[in-house]
């Protein structure tokens, strides 16, 4: 990865009093006005023309057999005529590697296959407004079916009806594919080059592969990339990850357990459902039923021990495996999109399990903008492209992907790697191109925590933003709770489902009952934060270990907390892999890179000061006058981020101590203009 920023400016420290630090901060530079989105017609009139064939054929449960034997089954689209026969042409391929069973992405694409249903259904959800309500994030979700998301997880027939074949594979141990369920790793890294190798050799194929698909069809899009296979030739990740273990199974070194959970018991139990079709015909895949039995429940063995291993001596060796750089897990956990030269697009969010990677993703890829985009919303998981095709937004997720392939696959010069190449949804703002993220004009400031109240906040202690540390030394306490139930983390952590509650999703004020809050003065014209935010406390710990979690927000007069960013870490996880990580030219570290390894742990001294740097997710948000920052500080961060059980037993959950001093402060590093 590349981390030698350029656009990382020289720290600047304004001079102001305390209380009016961001007032004068934000006098130095006004931020530019952004570039216009280009003009798109051209895609969206492809994309809705009348498609060239009339219909589509589909052959179900087509065997792909792989190298070592294990024989996957794929649902193959092809166009055809009116009839129902398919066009013997050669057509370009685009292939989904799925582990939630192939057949919801046949009812999904039945569903929206009723004539006129799709497009009265899609209306209708973009027409729908919750605003005012407290359940407005149900609205945006509702709006993703307007937005695209469904047709991108699952597959779209008029993109197959204007002339590409697309091909859906249940991947190794999941749908009706035989095998035992990898999860990311080697044998299923490989089983995707060799399915895009099968596809490009298909005598209804000419040769030229794309791959389409969301979430876990993201990540695998990532990882065949990175292999280059001859015949890929682009991709369209749709809220990808690719450090998976930073990402979420272990943010900070506390495991996801608003994730992970749940979304294995869903996949192990999808992967239970048999064949009916085949057992009719008396085809049954016998070996199919045998991995199944001999492994129904994938992965369940390591949340387990992370859950209930008692002490580090009695960690066990997988899950050990989990906490070596070294070991084969985390090197197939750990992308390395640096790899990936074909053209790629990149549909992110502000609160997506994944936003960690984004940014990097792209960042990385070794291709020039344009061939490679980044497209960031103020989306979670399952929210991702609601608002898009409505006016100054993008267009729809269809219509850029249809575009995307048309250039890539197809040769078509329609402008495509002209858009972006960054395209982000400024949070408080509207959607914003730019040539790079974060913004090469944003200048890093540190602002102080300090303890002189606000009363702007009810929180375990109100405290201030300032431009200086305090001029004297106040020690403040906070135990570990549990209001971050209700929080903008824990609608991140479960995919959005808990952002249909705004009181939640939208504003933090409940989860910071139970945190310390820094809050600085309004500011009085427009601000943008662009970029990573680098967080450095002074700490002290009543026993070997603690858990620190840390929110950005935006306050408004009104008194709503509107979470921007956040980051976490497990005190004896610390240590940060200084080579991956960046610092500003001031020396602040900004986005430290923790290690995360038995190897590097470092159990605090109990009652003895420790500094420790965490990191906040990149992110792209506007602060409009009159609002202010505000930083608060917790002692844990349930559901995002569960200590691991050894390390939760030696923190015995007592209360954490943040040290306020102006020989040993602490305080936030924010990229702004």
């Amino acid at each position: 990865m590349k981390r030698t920023r350029s656009r990382l400016a020289v720290t600047r420290f304004v001079g102001t009093a305390a209380t009016g630090l961001l007032v004068a901060a934000t006098a130095v530079a006004v931020p530019a006005q952004a570039d216009p989105l280009p003009d798109q017609s051209s895609w969206i009139d492809a994309a809705t023309a009348p498609p060239q064939y009339p219909d589509v054929h589909i052959e179900w449960d087509v065997p792909v057999t792989m190298s070592d034997g294990t024989v996957l089954k794929a649902n193959v689209y092809r166009p055809a005529d009116a009839t129902g026969v398919p066009i013997d042409e050669p057509m370009p391929t685009l292939l989904t590697m799925t582990p939630y069973t192939k057949l919801i992405s046949a009812l999904a694409d039945a569903a929206f296959s009723i004539p006129g249903m799709s497009d009265a259904l899609t209306e209708l959800a973009g027409d729908v407004d919750l605003s005012g309500t407290g359940v407005s994030g149900l609205g945006d979700l509702i709006n993703t079916l307007d937005g695209g998301f469904v047709r991108g997880f699952a597959l779209d027939r008029d993109t197959v009806r204007s002339g590409y074949t697309q091909v859906v594979v249940d991947v190794r141990g999941t749908g009706f594919s035989q095998g035992v369920w990898d999860v990311f790793q080697e044998r299923e890294q490989r089983d995707s080059v060799e399915t895009i190798d099968w596809a490009a050799a298909q005598p209804w194929s000419d040769g030229s592969v794309g791959m389409t698909g969301a979430s876990y069809s993201g990540i695998n899009q990532l990882q065949a990339a990175e292999k280059r296979p001859e015949a890929l030739k682009a991709i369209f990740p749709l809220v990808p990850g690719s450090d998976l273990l930073r990402d979420i199974i272990a943010p900070g070194g506390g495991l996801g357990v608003g994730f992970l959970p749940p979304w294995l018991a869903g996949v192990n139990a999808l992967k239970l459902i048999p064949d009916l079709g085949a057992l009719a015909r008396g085809e049954f895949d016998w070996a199919w039923l045998a991995s199944r039995v001999e492994h129904p429940t994938v992965f369940f063995d390591l949340v387990a021990a992370a859950l209930l291993t008692p002490t580090i001596d009695d960690i066990p060796p997988h899950m050990r495996d989990l906490l070596d750089a070294d070991s084969s897990i985390r090197r197939d956990w750990s992308g390395n999109p640096s790899a990936i030269t074909i053209p790629t697009f990149v549909v992110g969010g502000w609160h997506d399990l994944f936003t960690y990677s984004e940014p990097r993703i792209y960042d990385a890829i070794d291709t020039e903008p344009g061939r490679k985009q980044l497209m960031m919303g103020e989306w979670y998981h399952i929210s991702a492209t609601s608002g898009l095709g409505r006016d100054g937004a993008p267009p729809r997720l269809e219509v850029l992907q249809r575009a995307w392939f048309d250039k890539w696959l197809k040769g078509i010069d329609n402008g495509i790697d002209e858009y972006g190449p960054v395209t982000l949804f400024q949070q408080g703002g509207t959607w914003q191109r730019s040539d790079a993220f974060p913004n090469p004009d944003a200048e890093y400031t540190r602002l102080h925590l300090s303890p002189e109240p606000t009363g702007t906040a009810q929180s375990v202690h109100d405290g201030s933003l300032t431009s200086e540390p305090s001029a004297s030394s106040e020690t403040l306490t906070v135990a570990p709770g549990l209001t971050t139930m209700c929080s903008r983390d824990a609608a991140q952590q479960t995919a959005g489902l808990l952002a249909v509650i705004d009181a939640c999703g939208k504003d933090g004020r409940i989860a910071q009952t139970n945190a310390l809050t820094f809050t600085s003065a309004p500011v009085d014209r427009e601000t943008v934060v662009s970029g990573p935010v680098g967080v450095h406390l002074e700490t002290i710990l009543d026993a070997t270990d603690g858990y620190w979690a840390v929110t950005l927000d935006d306050v408004a007069p009104d008194g709503t907390s509107r979470q921007l960013t956040s980051g976490q870490v497990t005190a004896s996880l610390r240590a940060v892999t200084e080579s991956e990580s960046v610092r500003a030219p001031n020396g602040d570290l900004v986005d430290p890179v923790h290690t995360l390894t038995l190897a590097s742990r470092q159990p605090v001294v109990p009652g003895e000061r420790t500094g420790i740097d965490l990191g906040l997710l990149a992110t792209e948000a506007v602060i409009a006058p009159g609002h202010r920052l505000r930083v608060s500080v917790y002692a844990a961060n349930v559901p995002k981020g569960l200590m691991l059980r050894p390390l939760l037993n030696e923190s015995e959950l007592r209360p954490q101590h943040l040290l306020l001093s102006p020989d040993a402060p602490s305080y936030i590093t924010v990229p702004m203009l």
